[in-house]
């Protein structure tokens, strides 16, 4: 009996969702994972579909034995293999898609790493937040609260809060350990809200102020602890598409106006307005949001785990700004619907240091690599382009996608970028080469959403096949 246990084992296959499939089945203990592939698509009569296999929540990489811990196996035990299908169509196997999790309604719309990079959250057309468990890459937490789509979302700071905003214009925030609601809902707002953007680590360790630029024009400064409204910025004729709260205390939006405003974040006072564009501002990126977005981790020396106290963190965020801002000169670049981009130095210059042309359509997200020395900014026009950060010398254009480019994102090294878009794939950019690394189909609709860990670890993509993948 020993022996004709150690060859094989009784299975039975189960998809993901939890759905018996077939029968039990005799499986030798060496069947291999494109065997595992072969029954799986005889049981549910289907064509050759891609499939990723566990087993106790191991995935079978090479064969059933590997993956199984054969000391703890007894004979009358069935083991069940869990089956995730990884794609709808057909895929080269060269994707590096470790999970794909299904869960929202609707479209994904945003996704977004803790500062940390150990938590991941995402906010979709179905009016939920949802947490990942990026351990196990399964669902976590949904929040239900608002009452629209989910537009964006932010993590403060220090990790310990997502914001959440939606079209009804409602602010929610959320406790990533419980997914309860923390405090009220903050309302105000008479639009959607287009962008949110918490105060700096470096300059409240509290993580207390919140800002939220929205469709109706203004700008409004939160208490999250009250949920009340500290301060009103209005003086945009138009819907305000971004906000950014820099880390010397000057707060920036971006508007359809045309102009990009610097407000004083302690008081409100309009300290100059940017202008330059001729048509609606879409984005805004500080050279130093990543700093900023990371505040006091690191993502390479906090792999030991330290307790400190919030002074010493504090004084590490600001060691790390002051690092990449060293004469205090934050840059600002904005993209707009004209093709072109600006770049400006907001706190001492109404002129733009340079203007950035080259876009054949409107242009719609635009990023400064971590080490601040490169922009990259994605269009319509399919393409991706590069830029000096120092001075917006154009360096070159990343050709490959067959649809619009939606988000661009980099690693934290700055030495890949991760590109989106409506043709459905992602793009992995070597910096070195400045060519195509990866290619990464899988989704099987526009890709709105992008994010990468800011410990370089990993990438969440998110968009209107309402599947979140890893």
């Amino acid at each position: 009996m020993e022996t004709q246990f150690s060859s094989s084992v009784l299975a039975k296959f189960k998809s993901d969702s939890g759905e018996d499939t077939g029968n039990p089945l005799d499986l030798p203990l060496n069947v291999t994972k494109d065997q595992l592939q072969l029954i799986c698509n005889a049981l549910l009569q289907e064509e050759d579909k891609p499939f990723v296999f566990f087993v106790n929540d191991v995935e079978i990489t090479t064969t059933l034995k590997d993956a199984l811990d054969i000391n703890s196996l007894n004979s009358e035990q069935c083991v069940e293999i869990i089956y995730q299908q990884q794609a709808v169509f057909r895929v080269r196997p060269v994707t590096r898609c470790t999970s794909s999790i299904p869960g929202h309604a609707e479209a994904v719309i945003s996704t977004s790493f803790s500062p940390s990079g150990k938590e991941l959250a995402s906010g979709s057309g179905d009016t939920t937040v949802r947490f990942w468990d990026l351990s196990t890459q399964t669902p976590l937490h949904v929040c239900k609260g608002h009452s629209n789509w989910v537009l964006c979302i932010s993590w403060a700071p220090d990790g310990s809060k997502l914001a959440s905003a939606c079209k009804n214009g409602r602010i929610i925030l959320w406790n990533p350990v419980t997914g309860n609601q923390i405090g009220k809902n903050m309302v105000g707002h008479k639009q959607w809200i287009t962008a949110l953007s918490w105060e700096p680590y470096h300059r409240n360790a509290e993580c207390r102020k919140l800002a939220s630029s929205s469709k109706d024009g203004d700008v409004r400064i939160w208490d999250t602890l009250t949920g009340l409204t500290l301060l009103s910025l209005t003086g945009h004729g138009k819907a305000v598409t971004c906000v950014k709260w820099g880390g010397r205390g000057l707060i920036y939006t971006s508007s359809q106006d045309r102009t990009i405003k610097v407000w004083r974040a302690d008081d409100g006072v309009l300290c100059r307005t940017l202008e330059g564009h001729a048509h609606w501002v879409n984005t805004l990126a500080l050279s130093t949001d990543y700093v900023l977005r990371t505040g006091p981790f690191h993502p390479v020396t906090d792999s030991r785990a330290v307790v400190m106290d919030m002074h010493t963190l504090k004084q590490r965020a600001l060691e790390r700004y002051e690092t990449v801002c060293p004469q205090g000169n934050e840059r600002l670049v904005s993209g707009s619907d004209d093709f072109t981009l600006f770049l400006w130095l907001p706190e001492k210059e109404k002129r733009p240091l340079a203007r950035m042309t080259g876009h054949q359509q409107l242009v719609n997200d635009v990023k400064f690599s971590p080490d601040t020395r490169i922009i990259a900014s994605a269009s319509f026009d399919k393409s991706v382009k590069l830029w000096e950060a120092s001075s917006g010398k154009f360096i070159t254009t990343l050709r490959g996608h067959v649809q619009a480019v939606y988000m661009v994102a980099w690693s934290a090294d700055s030495r890949l970028l991760l590109t989106s878009s409506a043709d459905s794939t992602l793009k992995v950019w070597s910096m070195k080469t400045k060519k195509l690394e990866i290619d990464l189909p899988g989704h099987a609709d526009e890709v709105y959403a992008v994010d990468w860990s800011p410990d370089g670890s990993c990438v969440a993509s998110g968009g209107k096949d309402k599947v979140l993948k890893l």
